[in-house]
């Protein structure tokens, strides 16, 4: 049981929760193959973040006065500032908690890391402070499946609990035997593990679209869910494009049955009736560009490079071909990379340009603005490659010495996305484009697999 390279993303995903968890807990949901009631990722993985973090989150209450007992009485101090959190009416709660289903010796085996857990997340650069300051109860997991029987009139109210619920909601399939449900009773197939793959099944719909338009799409049930998400994704689209963003066209390729059983023939693309505009449904940020630190590096979407002030030469990491106007040239590097998810290397086969570029610019002292699409994934690996490659641990621009002096692993590989996700709030490193960047770092030696 290794420490994944992209372990961090349980850290960002928690900022991201930090609201709804602050609320009295949040709800994750996942699937897994038939047979099984819950996935690897509800049985341990989120269990032992859990834990980790509620030991990292106690260090840190305890290192600063923060937790309980006498040295709370010590730190008069924090009390004066405001900082100090009421923990009297109950213990913080460091110990692992796992189903019943995984086995001792399991347990045994995980229990022996977690303080080695706690040191990498503590020396990675993560944010605990905001958490531990936020967080008033240690986090657990509870499991909840298709099996579980749950009396309602007997459920404790949440503010007596001693515990921030993880609530973990297994949608599997409890038996091996059920057959897959046709398309005439449902209007969807499900797709075992495409959880994180939404392109291929959201319908164009955004998180963001989702979260603001919920109840309407709730509402709208299963008959006419399809059509109210393509008005919610097409008035998003016309309002965007209104204001001269990038908004394409979003054509969608259901299953072969579709046109069997009444739906949007193949490839067809959202033709409907236009939409009258609220112009204050939403506010897009006009400068959203992320400077990381005092780099000289920044990170953001194609569309917003276009008028990007202050950037003295710009790396693409965009499909299309872009162009840029600089008096100089060779400041503008046009890179086409795909995701990890369509294709495995290439990331890989275009970082070497990628930093030579950086590196040339860099050295001169321009500001470098690497961007792509969504601003999110791709451009955030190429950042990291370059931060890896160019910097040092101190964030000084070294053009590569301490990377030849040193053996890459993946705690500082760690540090550093964590470094630039500080500043890019919004960053969605994929983890086939981490571990390609990983494999660069090591020269290539690295075996990527999915």
């Amino acid at each position: 049981m290794d420490t994944p390279i992209i372990g961090l993303s349980i850290h960002l995903d928690l900022i991201y929760m930090l609201h709804f968890l602050l609320k009295g807990g949040c709800m994750i949901v996942d699937s897994t193959r038939k047979g099984k009631r819950f996935p690897d990722s509800m049985s341990k993985t989120i269990p032992i973040w859990t834990c980790v973090l509620n030991r990292a989150i106690m260090n840190y209450r305890t290192r600063f006065g923060l937790y309980g007992g006498a040295e709370k009485n010590e730190s008069n101090d924090s009390a004066e500032c405001g900082n100090t959190i009421n923990e009297d009416s109950y213990n913080w709660d460091c110990s692992l908690h796992l189903p019943l289903w995984v086995s001792n010796t399991e347990r045994v085996l995980i229990e022996e890391r977690l303080d080695g857990w706690t040191k990498d997340l503590e020396v990675s650069g993560a944010d605990i402070a905001s958490i531990a300051l936020s967080l008033k109860k240690p986090l657990r997991p509870l499991w909840i499946s298709q099996k579980t029987v749950i009396w309602l009139n007997e459920v404790p109210d949440c503010d007596s609990w001693d515990f921030t619920p993880i609530i973990l909601v297994s949608t599997s399939s409890p038996s091996s035997n059920l057959q897959q449900r046709t398309t005439s009773e449902f209007s969807w197939r499900y797709i075992a593990g495409a959880g994180d793959d939404e392109e291929s099944w959201a319908r164009g719909l955004s998180p963001s679209l989702f979260w603001k338009h919920a109840y309407d799409l709730i509402n709208s049930g299963p008959d006419t869910c399809n059509k109210t998400v393509a008005d919610i994704v097409e008035k998003d689209r016309v309002y965007r494009a209104q204001r001269g963003e990038n908004a394409p066209q979003i054509s969608i390729k259901p299953s072969k049955s579709s046109s069997n059983s009444g739906h949007l023939p193949a490839q067809e693309q959202l033709g409907l009736e236009p939409l009258r505009m609220n112009i204050d449904e939403k506010i897009y940020d006009k400068n959203s560009i992320s400077w990381l630190g005092e780099t000289n590096l920044a990170v953001g979407t194609t569309q917003l490079a276009k008028d990007a002030s202050g950037v003295d030469c710009v790396l693409s990491c965009d499909l299309e071909t872009n162009s840029f106007s600089f008096k100089e040239s060779g400041a503008h590097l046009n890179l086409s990379i795909v995701s990890s998810k369509f294709d495995r290397s290439s990331l890989l086969r275009n970082l070497p340009s990628a930093v030579n570029f950086a590196k040339n610019n860099l050295r001169k002292g321009k500001k470098l603005l690497v961007c792509c699409n969504s601003g999110e994934d791709i451009s955030i690996c190429v950042c990291l490659a370059i931060l890896m490659s160019l910097f040092d641990d101190k964030g000084n621009f070294d053009e590569g010495r301490l990377l030849n002096e040193t053996r890459i692993n993946k705690l500082e590989l760690r540090r550093r996305l964590v470094f630039i996700c500080q500043f890019a709030v919004n960053a969605r490193p994929s983890r086939g484009n981490v571990k390609q960047v990983f494999s660069y770092l090591c020269g290539g030696n690295v075996a990527i697999t999915s």
